[in-house]
Formats: C-alpha cells, sequence, structure tokens
C-alpha cells in the first residue's frame, strides 16, 4: 500500500516511549534527543516517529525512528533508528561529480587526474590535425604521446586565455605601456595557439612562466623604458690636465742633438762595356733609367719597371 493511502496503526502510533528509548541509545546521551515532533505512516503497520535532535551542530536534524509490528501481533519492534536532516537544518552542496567539481588551481602535489578515454579534448595523434593546416603541424604529430590536442581542446585553451586573466581585457592589460607580441620576454607559442599565445619569461612581470596572449601587457614591457645602460653607475674614467709649472721653477737640462740632413745618391752600375751613367743631381731620388735609355733586344738589362 502506498504511504500516502496507509492508515497509521494505532499500536505504532502509541509506541512513542519505545522509539524514544531507541533513539535514545543510538544517541548515546538521553538529553540529545528533544521533544516528538509526530508520527507518519510509512505502509501497512509501518510507522516513522520523529524527534528533535538537541545535539551542537545538528540544528534542524531529526532522529527519526521506524517501528513496526506483525500481522495480529500486539508486540511493536523497532525497525530503523537514523539521523535525517529537516527541512531547516543546515547541510552541505548536493553532491558533484569530480569531473563536474573540479576547479584550475585544485590538482596538488601528487594527485592524479584520469581522463576519459573520449574526451573531447583530446584526439589520437592527427586524426584531428586537418583543420590546422600550417608549416608547424609537424609539432603537432604527437610523437611519443598517444593523444594530442583536438580542435576542441585547442579552442577551448583559446577562449580561456583570452577571456581570463592573460588576456587582453584586464586593468594591467588596458594600462601597459605595449602589448606581449612587442615584447622581448615574451617566447611564442608553437603550432597553431602560436598565433594567439606565448609564455612570458621576464622575472618581474606578474605573468611570469605563464601563458599570455599576445595583445596582453604589462608595466614590465621590455620596451616600456630603455636606459642608455644597464649598469648606469659604471664608473667612466676622466683626466684632469697636468698642472702648470711654478714661475720660478728652474729650466730643466735638455740634451741637444744636431740634426744632419742625409742626401741619397743612386749610382746605376755600367754594364760591361759601357760607361757608368751620370750621378744625379743633388736631392734627386731617381727611379729608374729614363725611356728608351735600355734595349729591349739586351737580355742582360731588362726593361726596368714602369718604363717603356
Amino acid at each position: 500500500m502506498p504511504a500516502a493511502l496507509a492508515v497509521p496503526d494505532a499500536a505504532c502510533v502509541a509506541a512513542v516511549g519505545l522509539a524514544r528509548a531507541a533513539a535514545e541509545v543510538e544517541a548515546g546521551n538521553p538529553a540529545a534527543v528533544g521533544e516528538h515532533l509526530g508520527v507518519e505512516a510509512e505502509g501497512e503497520r509501518l510507522v516513522v516517529h520523529r524527534f528533535v535532535c538537541n545535539q551542537l551542530g545538528y540544528r534542524g536534524w531529526q532522529w527519526t525512528v521506524v517501528v513496526t509490528r506483525a500481522s495480529r501481533a500486539k508486540i511493536v519492534t523497532v525497525d530503523d533508528v537514523v539521523l535525517l536532516a529537516g527541512p531547516e537544518s543546515v547541510v552541505g552542496p548536493s553532491w558533484v561529480p569530480y569531473a563536474e567539481r573540479l576547479r584550475p588551481g585544485d590538482l596538488g602535489v601528487g594527485d592524479l587526474l584520469p581522463t576519459a578515454a573520449d574526451d573531447e579534448r583530446l584526439a589520437l595523434r592527427v586524426s584531428d590535425v586537418d583543420a590546422w593546416v600550417d608549416t608547424d603541424l609537424y609539432l603537432e604529430l604527437g610523437l611519443g604521446r598517444p593523444r594530442v590536442l583536438s580542435d576542441i581542446g585547442r579552442a577551448e585553451a583559446a577562449e580561456r586565455w583570452v577571456t581570463g586573466d592573460s588576456g587582453p581585457e584586464t586593468p594591467m592589460a588596458k594600462a601597459a605601456p605595449g602589448r606581449c607580441v612587442g615584447c622581448g620576454f615574451f617566447v611564442r607559442l608553437v603550432g597553431g595557439l602560436g598565433r594567439l599565445a606565448g609564455v612570458c619569461a621576464n622575472e618581474m612581470a606578474p605573468d611570469d612562466g605563464r601563458v599570455v596572449t599576445v595583445d596582453h601587457g604589462c608595466g614590465a614591457h621590455s620596451e616600456a623604458l630603455v636606459l642608455p645602460s644597464a649598469s648606469p653607475e659604471l664608473h667612466v674614467p676622466t683626466f684632469e690636465a697636468a698642472p702648470e709649472e711654478p714661475e720660478d721653477a728652474e729650466p730643466a737640462a735638455v740634451e741637444v742633438v744636431e740634426v744632419v740632413e742625409v742626401v741619397a745618391v743612386a749610382v746605376d752600375a755600367a754594364a760591361p762595356g759601357q760607361e757608368p751613367a751620370p750621378a744625379t743631381t743633388e736631392g734627386e731620388l731617381p727611379l729608374g733609367h729614363p725611356a728608351g735609355s735600355v734595349d729591349d733586344a739586351d737580355e742582360r738589362a731588362p726593361e726596368p719597371y714602369g718604363h717603356s
């Protein structure tokens, strides 16, 4: 018989004392069981007694005792005793599967996050790479990896990065003097995602070691303020003028050396049977014979270089 149509059994309804005693035994303290809240028929000769729970931290909870009796029997027995939440009790949120409960940052040291065999964010190597036809696809072949990011997985990652704290709409990015794409500390990703994002490698930047979009930015941009030197405190040597000699100083001894002018005179050796060439005038230093002064047929005296 449905519980809504069941008629409460009189003997079971009258067994309030039996139900309270069973609740006190279960609670371990008689003071933890409060006033009787009423009865409810759960079926034929099956009645539920409810009592207020006075234990600390269980406000609104109820001790629930199920009593029953056999057909044609007069003795009522206890079937079950439990502590259940009432309409006004403080309870935790409804249970959510771990796949829907996890959030970024929940994974700790030593934790393992399993993935489903049919996870739509993953694809079997090159099975879903056709949508990204570019010169960087060789890095998406999955060599050494069973699976790589699928089209859906890349699209979801790109949306998170663009709309998150590493995107272009953050207050820091809007106030930045330049974009990450023009920063020297920006390390672009490879493949299709490299058109959108990269990794910050500036130790002083708030996003150091994190993925940032090309249109993100911060005050640590490499071109925000360029100093003339990486070490502005570097010492630059200066040279002072030599001190002037006092007027009453005695002149130092100076050795006078006479300069003698040396005049070089060139004398050509005469060939056998010929007269020596005339000496040059003072100050001349001839470079060779006059043009045509040497017989071309004479093998003993070849024409000097530079003459015809």
